[in-house]
């Protein structure tokens, strides 16, 4: 059967190009992803401040929690913290005590601004910050924590007395400072002078990727810092592996966590470790999208191939051949072809992932400089899921035309099949009914929030799916509402009614691409903005704050606390922002879910920030009681006066009550604590902002907020928050969605000008016949323009009317209105992409058949 199906592949490559093209995407969609989720796996980075210690003992950057299933059935499953975890200060000695250790060095370090100027005067005069590598905020670190990594003193001398510092030599040459020179550095205070004593480098002069600076270790603890790692140096002889080992059975403890080689790295880059587990569910999201898409469109590209190959099925089918031989060949073809866009598209998929790099890092979704780890694993696991997809769907497709009898086979093959198996139509029926009854749910009923969701994403799926089963009844009733219309329009428009009306299971095949296209593109892209219209509209009405004080890098706590002191201030908060982890549900099922968190000043609340609150009181917001959103309380199950379990983004435990259930979650946050609380579990120990209202009967606060802000370098005041800055993270979530929508266009344009170009090809003997009938070229040309006018418009019409149900579901439990946000020109280039597919993929096929002379056009091979 191999050589039969190589045979077929050779004479029939032009059948097959749709097919193999829709492969090689595929695969290198599917490599592309694997690469992404290996990377998010072993995310890392070589160490720097730890690359000369030969085990480092950190915080375990996760939480385990215990989750029950549907079936009452218990799993582990963690969720990484995205503040860096403390120690205590006693974890050395535990590992002091253990033998092999030479000594254990403490790390402590504090993010850090530093500020050139001479502090003297307003504005320019008071300096500006510099920006570390990657435009984050450099770390302090204490100078005896230097013998762990491979920094060396390259000029001046050691940062002994208080007042002195070291830096390393890059973020020394932004700043223009050499050793004797004077910065100033800001933690959660006004700036403070240090002189440079001297500058360090990386022994290879690379550029680190964290900025550094280097302090006494006495100055650093008046900086507020934290523990970051013990580094332990080995006595001479000890495998590291094995010390590791030992130093993990001491301490046995699983919220520590003990590193060596490369995973030092990871203890050391904590931007790195978070990003490389966001990595992994974007790769997975997006991987499963598009196997799911692929599906369809090899169902629907493999189906047109076997249907084009009716009289040759028949004929093997007369001579003998057993429907288990033609199954094989066909699967042998599959493979074949499956094998060979496998291998060719892993080559894609390597210059693919590096494209999605770069745009995740601009994003901010990965950092600008993360590696990708390249195995071999990816690329044979695209080859293999290609195969088994390309198999699945050739094997689903030839069913019919392998199982009916040889005499049944002749006369289909010369006659297209008048309409549905009966399995078809009880299939199509109740996948209708099934789609019927989730919409009528979701409006039934007062659905929360991840309900209707949940709902909205199985309704699509179920309408596409009910409309590919049903495709000739679909088609046969767009022919009868688009027939009359054709038929006016002349003798081209008759030829194109007739034509429809003979061949609905061909006009099926052409319309349920273009319905899949336009159904989940529209569902997807106008869900994202209907998202961000209602996380907008809820940021400016929630935000009733005069005025608004902001720092690239954060904001000094003090601020807050000197603007409530001003007489001119009616009220004023700081806002923190993290995230907490906790146990939610979905559909039944327990599931680690990260929500967002913000600290504010309670007695802010309603003056310079309005929640909008459904239920409870905000007023009774405490150290040790919350505020949800709607949303949070609807995947965590709670309300006014339960006890919510928690753990901050640190990994800290907290329980607390809920005092309050608000509306604007998605405009601020799904969770709402007291300030000092949670700003006391971040690591970088400052405000996103600080919110003021003034008191109307006061005047001169913008003159006494600035003197405020020229204190703290880089702060700057506004009038209000920037709705673009506030929204990155979800316009980041939305474009990676955008993303899945440019595959399903990618992959629609496979499949509509495969499927139209392959059943234009098909009538060449038909463009033959009019021709010498009589029927001159143009009018052939106006007969296909009028075909590709009725698979247009129900292509997009039934595609568009799919997408209204489930869009309805989205804009009910995002806003509570059944009125989703639809951009007109979002539409017309949804509604456009796919027209101009269908157009090409009809025209250009049928132009260039007429430039074959009928009488040889006619007389040609099939």
């Amino acid at each position: 059967m191999l050589s039969l199906a190589l045979l077929t592949l050779k004479a029939r490559r032009g059948g097959f190009v749709g097919t193999f093209v829709a492969l090689l995407l595929g695969a290198a969609v599917l490599s592309a992803c694997g690469v992404l989720l290996e990377s998010g796996i072993r995310a890392g980075s070589s160490p720097e401040r730890y690359a000369a210690s030969d085990v480092v003992v950190t915080g375990r950057q996760e939480v385990e929690l215990t989750l029950e299933d549907l079936d009452g059935s218990t799993l582990k499953e963690s969720q990484p913290l995205p503040e860096r975890v403390p120690l205590r200060a006693s974890v050395a000695d535990r590992i002091t005590g253990v033998d092999g250790v030479k000594s254990v060095i403490m790390d402590v370090g504090a993010p850090v601004r530093l500020v050139t100027g001479t502090g003297e005067g307003n504005g320019n005069g008071n300096g500006q910050p510099v920006a570390g590598r990657h435009g984050a905020a450099p770390e302090a670190h204490n100078w005896s924590s230097l013998r762990l990594g491979d920094f060396r003193l390259t000029a001046g001398h050691a940062p002994r007395a208080a007042g002195e510092v070291a830096l390393d030599t890059d973020i020394a040459g932004r700043a223009g400072v050499r050793p004797g020179d004077e910065v100033r550095l800001m933690t959660t205070s006004v700036p403070r002078t240090f002189k440079v004593a001297g500058l360090v480098a990386l022994k290879d002069d690379r550029a680190p990727r964290q900025s550094v600076a280097y302090l006494p270790d006495a100055s650093m603890r008046q900086l507020a810092p934290s523990i970051y790692a013990f580094g332990v140096l080995a006595d001479p002889g000890t495998s590291p592996q094995r010390l590791a080992d030992d130093i993990e059975a001491a301490l046995h403890d699983d919220r520590l966590a003990v590193h060596t080689g490369e995973g030092r790295g990871r203890a050391e880059f904590l931007d790195v470790t978070i990003s490389g587990s966001n990595l992994v569910v974007l790769a997975a999201a997006v991987g499963g999208n598009v196997l799911l898409i692929a599906v369809f469109v090899l169902f629907a590209t493999t189906s047109l191939s076997i249907r084009h190959r009716r009289r040759e099925i028949a004929l093997l089918r007369a001579i003998g051949t057993t429907p288990g031989q033609i199954r094989r060949m066909v699967a042998s073809e599959a493979a074949v072809t499956g094998l060979l866009a496998g291998v060719l598209g892993c080559p894609v998929g390597l210059v693919l992932v590096y494209w999605l790099r770069d745009r995740f890092a601009g994003q901010g979704i990965v950092p600008s400089d993360f590696g990708l780890a390249l195995s071999p694993l990816p690329f044979l696991a695209a080859v293999l899921v290609t195969v088994l997809t390309a198999l699945l769907a050739v094997l689903s497709a030839s069913r019919r035309a392998t199982r009916i009898r040889p005499t049944e086979a002749l006369g289909e093959a010369a006659v297209e099949s008048p309409g549905l198996g009966r399995g078809r139509r009880i299939t199509g029926g109740v996948l209708l009914v099934l789609a019927a009854g989730i919409f009528v749910t979701g409006l039934a009923q007062d659905a929360d929030f991840f309900t209707l969701v949940g709902l909205a994403n199985s309704l699509v799926l179920v309408l596409v799916i009910a409309v590919a089963v049903l495709g000739p009844l679909v088609a046969r009733a767009a022919v009868r509402l688009l027939g009359p219309l054709l038929d006016r329009t002349g003798v081209t428009g008759y030829l194109a009614a007739a034509n429809t009306r003979a061949n609905v299971g061909r006009l099926a095949g052409a319309i349920i691409p273009l319905v899949l296209a336009v159904s989940f593109a529209s569902t997807v892209v106008f869900a994202q903005t209907t998202g961000l219209r209602e996380s907008a509209d809820q940021l400016r009405a929630g935000l009733v704050a005069d005025h608004v004080l902001t720092a690239p890098n954060g904001v000094s706590p003090e601020v807050a606390e000197k603007v409530r002191e001003m007489k001119q201030v009616e009220s004023a908060t700081g806002l923190v922002k993290s995230k907490v982890v906790a146990v939610g549900k979905l559909l039944g099922a327990e599931e680690s879910v990260s929500l967002g968190a913000q600290g504010v000043d309670p007695e802010a609340l309603g003056t310079a920030l309005d929640l909008r609150p459904r239920e409870g009181d905000l007023a009774a917001l405490s150290p040790t009681t919350v505020a949800i959103s709607t949303t949070a309380a609807s995947w965590l199950g709670l309300g006014v006066g339960d006890t919510a379990r928690l753990h901050l983004g640190d990994g800290t435990p907290f329980r607390g009550k809920v005092v309050a259930v608000y509306e604007r979650g998605f405009g601020f946050a799904d969770l709402t604590m007291e300030h000092d609380l949670l700003l006391a579990h971040t690591t970088r120990k400052v405000d996103e902002s600080v919110l003021v209202r003034s008191d109307p009967s006061a005047s001169g606060l913008p003159e006494a907020l600035a003197d405020v802000a020229a204190a703290y370098p880089g702060t700057v005041l506004r009038d209000g928050l920037a709705v673009d800055d506030q929204l990155t993270e979800q316009r980041a979530n939305a474009w990676v969605n955008y993303l899945v929508v440019g595959l399903i266009i990618a992959y629609t344009a496979i499949t509509v000008v495969n499927t139209l170009a392959m059943s234009t090809a098909a009538r060449r003997r038909e463009f033959a016949l009019l021709r010498l009938s009589g029927t001159d070229r143009g009018q052939v040309v106006g007969m296909m323009r009028r075909e590709s006018v009725v698979v247009i418009a129900a292509g997009v019409g039934i595609g568009t009317l799919l997408s209204v149900f489930p869009l309805i579901l989205v804009s009910l439990a995002l806003s509570g209105s059944p009125v989703p946000a639809v951009p007109g020109l979002g539409y017309l280039a949804i509604a456009g992409a796919t027209a101009v597919l269908a157009a090409a993929g009809t025209m250009v096929p049928t132009r260039l058949l007429l430039r074959i002379r009928p009488v040889e056009a006619i007389g040609a091979k099939e």
